[in-house]
């Protein structure tokens, strides 16, 4: 068939900027029926897809993204449907593939922002696609199937292996992933769970199976493993497997790894070209392999042509024939989940009794998917935080059921939420309400600094305790927040530390009652245009008690890429901070 560009290599007419086709949005859930249910002879016999034919001059043009991994194989598929002038509806079909990172297509896509050049996406895992829909503006993407799928296991030079009892052993994975990070002897090796589904799925695997076994512990197992796990990170998958020692010894020089978790088709493609030597051997858990499953999802499909939309699900079915399956196993990839062929799993490094063909564990829910990217974020990166209190007379009021006013609960609340935070974060201080520090409605109490730092015998931990407790509202004082947030945001765009999670968080009791400041719309507006993506800080802005506007906190901090929430009762002030956090982290990636 000839050679093909290599995944991180720019592909043959790479699409750019192009007016899409428009036309009547196509009834494609018809179609999507019969191609996901295997009915793709059906599709042909009724005409909705043809197959074969000659090549019209007028050939539909496809463009389509698709993982790194993943893109040789659609390349391959491509040079086909070209050769045999594979046909939709009696036009041959143009199919332009070209490589990106799942996590940087699922950014731009949930962002909303530009029109896509392209008409399909095939990232490796539907996790991406669920990061797509948490946009609030997000382009729309279609998912019309899956055309192949790929297990994560721990992939180890012979030595390693060896020493772990493979392939007689097996492992469930909090035991092999602790047994592979027991000494420095053994380095295990990961891509960054906030850019690679491999990473991520596996570590959320890790943290379901810890929590099982460990009960209470399980939490403090899994973030012990992501905090280990951390030091040994890369961006991807494929800048993982050069992390690997490549001696025969298996021990490397430097610091090299001679463990990883990958996927197994990144397995059978490093032992490809890899040698006997520098192989991989592949430990399949035994409490089951999350599976890259590599969805094919329509572009904004209601913006297609016929003829487009058509030539798209077109390329898919031939991932169900012969041909297709024959080019993805090729490449390594599983074509039937359950029943891998045994040169496909030996290729990857697999041997009996490694429980290869076990079914797959189930994947990760949304909400565990947050959760482990949060923990990720929270346990691996030192948070700097920038934390705004309202000091307005309504926070005098008593808490319904306390014989305490909303500002002394949440004293005691925000004292709380710091008790978790460790000396390499950094937390400041502000107030704000009306005519607060002359013109102004905000002042500054406690700067932003590391919360282990000393100075004159105390730390910033205990100063900025002491500035909590100090807290107490202002006579007269009215909710002056527009003005007060943009001045904040501004304050912790320029104090904005890299490597860190950045964040502003603003509790607040009620809307803003400045006639003075800025309008809504205009800070809106302002924050919109300050926010980098380079440079995230969102903001985590919540409503305390039953006056505060939720809808106002929400549109607030959602133009900066953050959250709003409102809490009845200021004692879930620390719990929301930090489901807030894990929220905002996960969306950083």
């Amino acid at each position: 068939m000839g050679r093909h560009s290599l995944p991180d290599e720019d592909g043959t007419g790479a699409p750019g900027p192009r007016p899409r086709a428009r036309g009547r949005t196509v009834a494609i859930a018809t179609a999507l029926v019969l191609v996901v249910a295997g009915g793709t002879a059906v599709a042909a016999r009724s005409g909705l897809l043809s197959f074969g034919g000659s090549c019209d001059d007028d050939a539909v043009r496809l463009d389509v993204v698709a993982a790194p991994d993943v893109t040789p194989a659609l390349r391959e598929a491509a040079d086909e449907v070209r050769e045999n002038e594979i046909t939709s509806d009696g036009h041959c079909i143009d199919v332009r593939v070209s490589a990106r990172d799942s996590f940087e297509v699922a950014e731009e896509l949930r962002s909303g922002k530009g029109d896509p050049a392209y008409d399909v996406w095939v990232p490796d895992s539907d996790v991406w696609v669920q990061r797509v829909g948490l946009g609030t503006k997000q382009t729309k993407v279609s998912p019309a199937g899956n055309i192949a799928s790929s297990p994560i296991g721990v992939g180890m030079v012979p030595t390693a292996a060896e020493s772990l009892g493979w392939p007689k052993k097996t492992y469930a994975w909090p035991e092999l992933t602790a047994a592979a990070m027991k000494s420095d002897e053994l380095r295990l090796g990961a891509a960054d769970p906030a850019r690679s589904a491999t990473g991520l799925l596996a570590l959320s695997k890790i943290g379901a199976s810890a929590k099982k076994q460990g009960g209470k512990e399980g939490d403090t197992q899994a973030a012990a493993l992501a905090k280990a796990l951390s030091t040994r990170t890369t961006d991807s998958e494929g800048k993982l497997l050069d992390t690997l020692a490549r001696d025969g010894s298996g021990t490397g020089k430097g610091n090299r790894n001679q463990a990883l978790i990958v996927s197994e088709q990144a397995a059978f493609a490093h032992n490809a070209s890899a040698g006997e030597e520098n192989s991989l051997d592949l430990f399949y858990p035994k409490d089951g392999s999350p599976r890259l499953d590599y969805p094919y999802a329509l572009v904004d499909d209601a913006g297609m042509s016929t003829d487009l939309s058509r030539a798209a699900l077109r390329f898919m079915t031939l991932f169900s024939d012969e041909d297709g399956e024959r080019i993805l196993a090729k490449h390594g990839f599983r074509t039937d989940p359950d029943q891998p062929s045994d040169e496909l799993v030996t290729g990857a490094g697999g041997r009996t009794p490694q429980p290869y063909a076990d079914e797959a564990s189930e994947p990760p829910s949304d909400k565990e998917i947050q959760e482990t990217l949060g923990m990720w974020t929270i346990t691996v990166q030192s948070a700097r935080l920038n934390t705004v209190v309202d000091a307005s007379e309504s926070m005098n009021q008593l808490v319904p059921g306390r014989d305490q006013s909303r500002m002394e609960v949440t004293k005691s609340s925000l004292l709380q939420a710091l008790a978790g935070f460790t000396d390499e974060d950094q937390i400041g201080l502000w107030e704000f309400a009306t005519r607060l520090d002359g013109k102004r409605d905000y002042r500054k109490l406690q700067p932003t600094e590391r919360l282990g730092d000393r100075e004159g015998g105390t730390t910033h931990r205990d100063r900025l305790s002491n500035a909590f407790s100090g807290l107490q509202p202002v006579p007269g004082g009215a909710t002056g927040l527009y003005d007060t947030t943009l001045a904040a945001y501004k304050d912790a765009q320029a104090g904005y530390a890299r490597g860190k999670f950045n964040a502003l968080v603003i509790l607040t009791d009620g809307a803003n009652q400045d006639p003075g400041s800025i309008s809504r719309g205009s800070l809106i507006s302002q924050l919109d245009e300050l926010s980098d993506p380079e440079r995230p800080v969102p903001i985590i802005a919540i409503a305390v008690g039953p006056d505060a506007d939720k809808e106002e906190v929400q549109q607030i901090a959602e133009a900066s890429g953050g959250s709003g929430h409102q809490v009845d009762d200021p004692a879930q002030i620390h719990a929301v901070i930090l489901k807030a956090i894990m929220e905002a982290g996960s969306k950083q990636g």
